[in-house]
């Protein structure tokens, strides 16, 4: 009845491909080179799991071949000849980033390749020449139509491999590619031409990552797992769609009961609720019921391999009576905060917006039907008052009381990260000290316009402004590996807000590496 979510592995090839559209412009900012980077270690890390877990399905085939022979021990045919044309695939792939890094050495200590320096991508310029490709150029395209022509030949014609044979085709397809401006460019220049080479390196594994996604489709399809799970009747939902979810008192409740997987040809055997079975759905017609939550419950039954299979649902409806109330609501928190603007929401259960009035100190009209700001000035409370009129003329009024809060303390921060910060000096003395707030819904923005140094053994340095003066870098040049360097009495600001400091800063440490 609804799309199905994208996978956490989809959502990241999608931002891939984005970041890829981002970065055409020639000169690549450090954080959106590492950002690749990253990228390309969790196509890794997702590469090494999809080793085991295809190593792991394709010896549950093999002992199901061994066991039941008959279609596994045919499956299991058809799934080591994918096994080999899928590995050899993903070594070229290898050694095609094994060109790419050439000339880029891992960091011992922290196992990672320098991002922030792999900007140009010289090292596969030998795939081009003018417009078209080199031997190395038509030889990588040679190995992927080679990839796909092997997994056709081991698939063959079964309906329940085409839909990965189709993903497949789909994902290497090599033909020509439209650019910006509409003209024809070639496969490989479109994907790898003056990219950077972490950008590349991440394409590749991406490419890694489909192949291994493939070959696991094709086990899980020759086990039959998947599909005889999807089609048992036991592990289907039922749910319950209303016309609407409240009504008033004595109102004609409608709606319907529908399967997770519904279509025409899903008729249960039996039905029992407050309604009656028309084209595999339960059309409900009941009278509301008294003020309050109400439930609605009953049971399909459908009948799967000669045996009745039970499916109960269950859903709730809520019956409200004729308007004598305001509903006011903010919508962030129950209280409402000095020094920001409060988005609330104020209506009157079954009155037109238009027909709604609030007011109070500090309360304005906002964009939107029964939307409303609130910035609270002095005291610690303020009241809404609401009158709704009624489509009869008649008037009902209601009020609300809200506390009102100063902006909570917010924590001290060293290039944005809060508590114990480690690093090396030389990254302390060019860190900006900043300010956050946790847990706070509100978008605000924060100065810090002063703050004390302290290392111990060292005499406390008094800082105006957000960076480390010459006597901080002074102090801190004493220090030792192990020292910590505590940045405390931190004075916050809030944006536009003048001269109004905020409560009291928590400290934030820098352990020195």
């Amino acid at each position: 009845m609804a799309g199905g979510k994208l996978t956490p592995r989809q959502k990241m090839i999608n931002l891939m491909y984005l970041v890829f559209i981002a970065m055409l412009a020639m000169n690549m900012s450090k954080e959106v080179l590492s950002a690749f980077g990253l990228m390309n270690e969790k196509f890794e890390s997702a590469n090494t799991s999809s080793v085991e877990t295809n190593a792991s399905l394709l010896s549950s085939l093999d002992q199901k071949a061994a066991e039941a022979k008959g279609e596994f021990a045919t499956a299991a045919v058809t799934a080591h000849k994918v096994e080999t044309v899928s590995k050899e695939f993903y070594e070229y792939i290898a050694t095609l980033k094994t060109d790419v890094l050439k000339g880029f050495t891992t960091d011992q200590e922290t196992g990672k390749l320098p991002y922030e320096s792999m900007d140009k991508g010289d090292n596969i310029d030998n795939w081009f020449t003018g417009e078209g490709y080199t031997a190395k150029g038509k030889d990588v395209i040679a190995q992927i139509e080679k990839y796909k022509a092997g997994m056709k030949a081991a698939l063959g014609t079964e309906k329940k491999y085409a839909a990965i044979l189709a993903e497949v085709e789909k994902k290497f397809d090599v033909s020509d590619v439209a650019n910006k401006e509409g003209l024809k460019d070639k496969y490989l220049a479109y994907h790898f031409k003056g990219f950077p080479a972490v950008a590349s390196l991440a394409k590749l594994s991406a490419w890694q990552n489909d192949v291994k996604k493939s070959e696991s489709d094709v086990y899980s399809s020759a086990l039959g797992k998947a599909a005889v799970a999807a089609a048992s009747y036991s592990n289907y939902q039922a749910i319950v769609v209303l016309d609407k979810n409240a009504y008033f008192q004595g109102e004609n409740v409608t709606g319907k009961v529908v399967l997770g997987r519904y279509d025409e040809n899903t008729k249960p055997t039996s039905f029992q609720g407050p309604g009656k079975i028309v084209n595999g759905q339960a059309m409900i017609s009941l009278t509301a019921g008294g003020i309050g939550e109400q439930n609605i419950n009953g049971q399909f039954t459908f009948l799967e391999d000669g045996k009745n299979i039970p499916l109960k649902f269950a859903g709730k409806y809520v019956v409200v009576p004729k308007p004598n109330s305001a509903t006011i609501s903010a919508d962030k928190m129950n209280v409402v905060y000095r020094g920001v603007v409060n988005p609330m929401t104020i209506s009157f259960a079954g009155v037109a917006a238009n027909k709604i009035k609030a007011s109070a100190p500090g309360l304005s009209q906002g964009s939107g039907a029964g939307k409303y700001n609130m910035s609270p000035g002095s005291g610690n409370e303020v009241v809404i008052n609401v009158t709704g009129t009624l489509d009869n003329g008649q008037t009902v009024s209601d009020k609300r009381v809200f506390r009102i809060k100063g902006i909570p303390g917010p924590t001290g921060t060293i290039r944005g990260e809060m508590g114990v910060v480690k690093g090396p000096k030389s990254n302390l003395e060019i860190a900006t000290i900043g300010a956050k707030l946790q847990d706070f819904d509100f978008e605000v923005g924060l100065d810090v316009v002063g703050f004390n140094l302290k290392i111990t053994g060292q005499p406390t340095v008094v800082v105006n402004g957000n960076k480390l003066n010459a006597q901080c870098k002074s102090v801190l040049s004493k220090a030792g590996r192990g020292d910590q360097v505590t940045i405390s009495e931190i004075k916050t600001k809030l944006v536009g807000a003048g001269s109004y400091l905020l409560p009291r800063t928590a400290p934030v440490i820098y352990e020195i590496q």
